[in-house]
């Protein structure tokens, strides 16, 4: 072979070569970059499962070296039921979500019975859960922070003013801590402190944070408490084991989920009633101070037979105005004033307060339209006017007994909040000012001592004649 020959043998071979390695690299290449793309891919959907099983609570992931969403969130708890234990903290599950899952005392006998940590009741589709803390029952412990600190736990605190402590004479109030909102890895345990009021129950104050809080800290719109005041009885507390965790529970927690339902509280407006005494100075005489008292004494009375019976009612008419004006009966009413739905009327209400002591002084209307029942104290006079659903407005009545003519007074729709008058938990209109208006005018802000029921009213209107066949029933006065 020439050496011309061997030359070009040798080149073939080369190239060859050449073209093998470039074809393996190629394959390499190719093949290094579909693992890569691969690998980021399953990254992004292990990312994107772990961000659905934390929102969600599911339990799948944990055996890979970090927590679901509901351990997590079952640790959060035990976190902080231990800072309870160390501080004494006297609190309770309020949360409605939880409680809306307990439905037999067997359930919660078969889960004190499971020995593995789980989250069944505790842990719900929400990223919080919800304490009340019996504020009168505790003193506050400036340690509390750096012991929620040492846990991991970031803790908010939300102040407000005292009203057990505001009047018309003291206007500045001091600062209380009404929540307290426990952050772990994005997820809360809400406490709502409550306090004893002096009409015997627990009050709540609304969450409002200042300029200078954090408002990306917690889910403030989705929590069960704070957008408003609220009022509660005092509830039977029992303890109980839930998610393998001790925790105190109302014993009757159906109720508690109730009250929650209907708890808004509104507090006396002392601020303007100041300005309005400054008007139209109190009436401190004798007669005014003991019809005041007699007032309380029969308002305390009717709520309690009422309360009884279970029948749901409400300050109306003078009564109702003097808690909005003034924040006080009206010393020149002569009477206490009640309204309540024609739905929760009851066929022995007036037996009921007969045997309280209280004799029927009058009764006008049916049960079908415009009821009115009267009742007579130790001079003062306790009226009870029940309203009437009709479409965008309710109403009630009132009968003329010597004529036999039928009045209605038309208010808007109105639903129904607490408040405290006399020492007494009372329910007033949530609008009330919309209320008072009705029956007042405009100017129900100035003080009006001669009044007439059938021509004075706002909302008055004419309402017919009873037939003088029915006057025997419709007609009774004692």
């Amino acid at each position: 072979m020439s050496l011309l020959a061997h030359g070009r043998c040798v080149r073939c071979e080369s190239e060859v070569s050449a073209a093998g390695l470039m074809a393996r690299i190629n394959r390499t290449f190719v093949l290094t970059l579909l693992i890569v793309a691969s690998s980021i891919f399953l990254l992004f959907q292990l990312f994107n499962y772990r961000q659905y099983s934390s929102k969600n609570g599911l339990n799948g992931l944990s055996s890979r070296g970090y927590l679901s969403g509901k351990e997590a969130h079952w640790h959060l708890l035990k976190k902080f039921l231990g800072l309870v234990h160390r501080f004494k903290l006297p609190v309770f599950l309020v949360d409605t979500a939880s409680l809306n899952l307990l439905s037999q005392d067997a359930v919660l006998y078969r889960d004190s019975q499971l020995k593995e940590p789980h989250c069944s009741f505790l842990c719900t589709h929400r990223d919080f859960t919800t304490f009340a803390l019996l504020g009168n029952l505790w003193k506050y412990d400036a340690a509390l922070l750096d012991a929620a600190a040492e846990r991991g736990l970031e803790l908010l605190e939300i102040h407000g003013k005292d009203p057990r402590l505001n009047s018309m004479d003291d206007l500045t109030a001091k600062q209380i801590p009404l929540h307290f909102l426990f952050r772990f890895n994005s997820r809360l345990v809400h406490v709502v402190v409550l306090y004893e009021r002096s009409g015997n129950y627990l009050w709540h104050g609304p969450l409002r944070l200042k300029d200078s809080m954090d408002r990306t800290f917690a889910p403030f719109g989705k929590l069960d408490f704070g957008r408003h005041a609220g009022a509660y009885d005092r509830p039977e507390l029992i303890l109980t084991t839930l998610d393998g965790l001790d925790v105190r529970i109302p014993k009757n927690y159906t109720r508690f989920l109730h009250e929650h339902s209907s708890s808004r509280f509104l507090e006396c407006r002392c601020r303007e009633a100041k300005a309005f005494y400054q008007l139209y100075p109190e009436d401190t005489s004798t007669e005014a101070m003991d019809f005041r008292m007699r007032a309380k004494s029969m308002l305390h009375l009717a709520s309690k037979v009422l309360s009884v019976l279970g029948v749901p009612f409400w300050l109306s008419s003078g009564t109702c105005l003097g808690w909005y004006r003034q924040c006080n009966i009206i010393p020149y009413s002569k009477d206490v004033d009640l309204g309540i739905w024609i739905k929760d009327y009851r066929q022995d209400i007036t037996q009921a307060f007969q045997k309280a002591g209280l004799p029927l002084k009058h009764k006008f209307g049916k049960v079908e339209d415009s009821l009115e029942l009267s009742f007579q104290g130790n001079d003062v006079k306790l009226d009870i006017f029940f309203f009437y659903d009709e479409g965008d407005i309710v109403w009630n009545g009132g009968t003329q007994a010597k004529s036999g003519k039928k009045f209605k007074y038309v208010f808007p729709r109105f639903s129904l909040c607490w408040t405290e008058l006399m020492e007494l938990k009372v329910r007033v209109p949530c609008e009330t000012e919309d209320y008072v208006m009705a029956n007042y005018g405009p100017n129900w802000n100035v003080p009006v001592k001669t009044w007439d029921w059938k021509t004075s009213p706002f909302n008055v209107q004419e309402n017919g004649i009873w037939p003088v066949r029915e006057w025997d029933d419709v007609i009774q006065v004692y």
